[in-house]
């Protein structure tokens, strides 16, 4: 098949759910209202709620919840053939991911900004919140702790990004100042910010940075490892428009000119060939390595971001919704973020299924379960720009590496900004108020103390992170319950949150007891992992009957008067 007719389908399936879809649910279902005051406004404290462009709040949420999952994800799960993949992406971006994301902006935005954690004790119950915060602070955990050490690995691995992946930085604390102080158009401002980062991309290429065996006395996983530490405490203390919202804005635009680029190499690299480039993976691979798992149900937790992701609903509520300038801001920057995401996703599979030359290239790099991955990506999609546009293979494998780094830091300064409001509401839950620099501080220790937890080299970051795909989508479940609660309360329809929910949680619970069988196996248990995993089941076990106990309630009690806040709903019930 040729990559030029995938990418066109993935397209016009992404382009029917945005401007079909997500206005369907926009007037229908969330009912989205211009004169809604969201708390950006009424909250405004120049830190954390900040009234924000909808283009630039697009661009903190959209890397923020991209990272590096969406191209592990899709780059992995191809070993099971590329049209399974391809389906889950796009159906589940569609119907899945972008419903979630947009659902949990507007649920939150209607109660003040509060995270998904809080409202699962407004709209479940006390006795599943404290559960629920647990799953979430497990997630968190291990986002933080796997992505500094998929950074490190890029870093090390391709030294010619480290110039523009810590130049970005400086370009973003710019454009910040240039649009929120000095007041200058974005349009110029994104202009230039972009031309400079690709000029760094450039200067990477050229002058790579290559750290010694031994660095201040530290070798170079170690130092890179606590300087993404050290950088993501004080990025998460920082005022949003200081440093968040910029980088974040410069790194969405930077994604859409390297998706062009590698979009653009396919479609070149076809119509040079006289249309006859094929993808070379596999549609169904009947023959995959062994140790190959099944592919229902992995195939639903391997591919997270990228198709629905428990992670976005707590960006969404935990920093996009304090954010958001006006309500139906919400459709473009929740539902088009998720689209954002798919896009990445399909230029992965686009990337790993026809990046490569023959068949036998490509099964050499998938010999096993859990190959390919950032690498897989980095080569495929290097080739086809190569092949394609004539960009010599060094610095396409630059700009992809770059644009991988910077979302994974993007996601893990945010995630560590999300820790510490999680912190700080278990504090609350307790009557014990903490601040955020204590907060900050104890995910500090707590992130870099799992990360270093097996060697300073660390292996400790990626030991739970194959409970991240079931954990991740078990998140998702329990926030579509969420907002399913919510439609119901207000006697709307709420089948577009509970279908996906049924499904996803189906799927995930599935998935982590057949992981939590494999952590038993003779030889090679995991008692920390099954521990973990079993604590996990059990507590969503837990949330999805307290669900079904607010679902029953929320259709029994009269529904709330047209156009009537949350809150304001909640707190009269509890009066």
């Amino acid at each position: 098949m040729s990559p030029v007719l995938l990418m066109v389908i993935g397209l016009a399936i992404f382009a029917f759910g945005y401007f079909v879809y997500s206005r369907y649910l926009a007037k229908r279902v969330y009912k989205l209202d211009p004169a809604f005051t969201t708390p950006s406004h009424e909250l405004e404290d120049g830190v954390d709620y900040v009234p924000t462009n909808k283009f630039i709040l697009w661009g903190h949420h959209f890397t923020s919840v991209a990272g590096a999952a969406p191209i592990v994800g899709p780059a992995i799960a191809v070993i099971w053939g590329w049209l399974p993949a391809f389906l889950w992406v796009t159906i589940g971006t569609v119907f899945f991911a972008g419903m979630h994301d947009f659902g949990a902006l507007w649920a939150s935005s209607r109660n003040k900004g509060r995270s998904i954690g809080s409202l699962s004790e407004r709209y479940i119950g006390k006795r599943g919140a404290s559960l629920f915060l647990v799953v979430i602070f497990l997630l968190l955990l291990m986002v933080v702790a796997a992505f500094a050490v998929v950074i490190k690995n890029l870093l090390i691995g391709t030294p010619s990004s480290v110039i523009p992946t810590w130049g970005a930085i400086l370009v973003a604390l710019l454009v910040g100042l240039a649009i929120y102080k000095l007041k200058w158009p974005l349009i110029p401002v994104t202009i230039v910010a972009v031309v400079i980062l690709y000029g760094l991309i450039v200067l990477g290429d050229r002058v790579p940075v290559v750290l010694p065996d031994s660095f201040l006395g530290m070798s170079p996983s170690t130092f890179w490892i606590l300087t993404l530490f050290v950088y993501g405490a004080i990025a998460s203390l920082l005022p949003v428009w200081v440093l968040l919202q910029p980088r974040d804005y410069i790194n969405g635009v930077q994604l859409f000119v390297g998706l062009a680029l590698l979009y653009g190499a396919v479609l070149i690299g076809a119509l040079a060939a006289g249309g006859g480039h094929d993808i070379v993976a596999p549609m169904f691979n009947e023959s995959p390595p062994a140790g190959t798992p099944s592919l229902v149900p992995l195939l639903f937790v391997t591919i997270a971001c990228g198709a629905i992701s428990g992670f976005h609903g707590v960006v969404s509520s935990g920093t996009s919704s304090k954010q958001l300038d006006t309500e139906p801001d919400a459709r473009f920057v929740g539902y088009f973020g998720a689209v954002g995401e798919g896009l990445l996703s399909l230029g992965t599979i686009l990337a790993v299924a026809a990046g490569f030359r023959t068949v036998a290239e490509w099964e050499e790099v998938y010999s096993a379960f859990g190959e390919g991955g950032v690498n897989a990506f980095v080569a495929g999609g290097g080739l086809l720009m190569q092949d394609g546009i004539g960009l010599p293979a060094s610095l396409s494998a630059t700009v992809l590496a770059t644009m991988a780094v910077l979302f994974a830091a993007t996601t893990m300064d945010t995630a560590m900004r999300l820790l510490r409001f999680v912190v700080q509401e278990f504090g609350e839950s307790v009557k014990l108020r903490i601040s955020k620099f204590p907060a900050t501080l104890v995910v500090f220790a707590v992130g870099l103390g799992l990360t270093f937890s097996q060697g300073l080299e660390g292996g400790g970051g990626l030991r739970i992170w194959p409970l991240f795909g079931t954990t991740n989508q078990l998140l998702a479940s329990l926030t579509l319950a969420i907002i399913a609660v919510i439609l119901l309360r207000k006697r709307r329809n709420p089948w577009p949150a509970l279908i996906p929910l049924v499904f996803v949680f189906v799927m995930s619970f599935w998935a982590a007891i057949e992981q939590l069988s494999g952590f038993t196996d003779p030889g090679n248990a995991d008692w920390l992992l099954f521990g973990i995993d079993l604590v996990i089941i059990v507590a969503s076990v837990w949330v999805a009957v307290e669900v079904l106990v607010a679902m029953r309630r929320a259709v029994k009690d009269p529904p709330e008067a047209p156009g009537a806040d949350e809150e304001q709903v909640v707190q009269r019930e509890e009066v």
